[in-house]
């Protein structure tokens, strides 16, 4: 009994320090220490919208990365990336993330005080949904149809590119404005529209419900949409050390994403309730990364010119946008992503 008792004591004994070893390590519930915080947290506001194109900034967060870098980060989730822009120009927050670059030419042409300071994602998400029983099995077929997206959006702007790719233009088909993606998935899937032009996951659920019926292209023919963290001037010049710090979060998220894909994927799954069999497609439609390069300049060029062309602003000039892009926080933390001519 007595030596029964010993061994109790030593197990005892035993799983305490285990647990003393593991507290002082300061692993929390994704694997990563925590317990060397820095002692003074600076207060940021975010604006995001829980999409596939946050996936890096979702990655920062569930890895405790913001705090390890001294921030105190507050969410306000927005219910697009255009409304993040909206909302972070409106002292809601900060900075806006996961913001294409379609409404942030929008925000310059409009005067607001926006300024990108890095590009979080690279994607090719957006798609032409068809019905093959309108008689729509080659982009030519689309002349005449009725063919819907969300005016003065950037799907507009690849539907657009898309016909002008294929011969066509935006004068040969009906086009039809639709507000919300789900309401464009359901008219392309009730025969309402003859076309749709979608976003993930959008399209995949239209075009699977369509089944054999469907015909599916790419819209974007390889131009792809940029995912942007967005801040204004004041704001940047006087909180350069709180940027920089948010950048760093960033760039540990990254490569963590590199170094273990697995995790990172279920971390994006979980946050935005995705199922395993669509994982693989965000894997396959996203290139999560820190950069600034020219590529993202001649995007927004075109963009402007298409805005220009379709008198969605009064401006008949493209901006310089080199002029609207903070480079100076990813050349802190990431010099060799800055890539733009100067």
């Amino acid at each position: 009994m007595k030596k029964n008792v010993i061994i109790l004591i030593a197990i005892v004994f035993a799983v305490a320090m285990a647990l003393t070893v593991l507290a002082g390590t300061g692993y929390g519930r994704t694997g990563m220490a925590n317990s060397s915080l820095p002692e003074t947290m600076e207060p940021v506001t975010a604006a995001y919208s829980p999409f596939e194109s946050s996936g890096l900034f979702l990655v920062a967060l569930d890895r405790q990365s913001f705090a390890r870098n001294g921030l105190n980060l507050t969410l306000y989730r927005s219910d697009s990336g255009a409304a993040a822009l909206d909302d972070m120009l409106n002292g809601k927050a900060d900075l806006a993330v996961s913001v294409s670059e379609f409404p942030f030419v929008q925000g310059i042409f409009q005067g607001a005080p926006a300024y990108a300071v890095a590009s979080i994602d690279r994607t090719e998400y957006i798609y032409i949904v068809a019905r093959k029983d309108r008689g729509i099995v080659d982009p030519s077929d689309l002349r005449g149809k009725r063919v819907g997206t969300a005016a003065g959006s950037i799907a507009e702007f690849y539907l657009g590119r898309f016909l002008t790719l294929h011969g066509l233009s935006m004068q040969e088909i009906h086009y039809a404005s639709v507000k919300t993606p789900p309401e464009t998935a359901e008219a392309v899937v009730n025969g309402s529209l003859d076309a749709a032009v979608l976003a993930q996951p959008y399209a995949d659920l239209a075009k699977n419900r369509l089944g054999g019926n469907a015909t599916f292209w790419p819209a974007q023919s390889s131009q792809p949409l940029y995912a942007l963290v967005v801040s204004t001037d004041g704001w940047i010049t006087g909180h350069p050390d709180q940027t920089t710090r948010f950048l760093r979060s960033l760039s540990e998220a990254e490569e963590f994403i590199h170094t273990h894909p697995a995790e990172a994927q279920g971390i994006i799954r979980q946050r935005l309730n995705l199922s395993p069999e669509y994982m693989p497609v965000v894997w396959q439609q996203n290139q999560f990364g820190l950069t600034l390069d020219q590529s993202l300049v001649a995007a927004m060029e075109d963009e402007a010119r298409w805005m220009i062309a379709n008198n969605m602003t009064n401006a008949t000039a493209v901006p310089d946008f080199r002029k609207f892009i903070y480079t100076d926080g990813l050349e802190a933390v990431r010099p060799n992503s800055v890539n733009i001519i100067r």
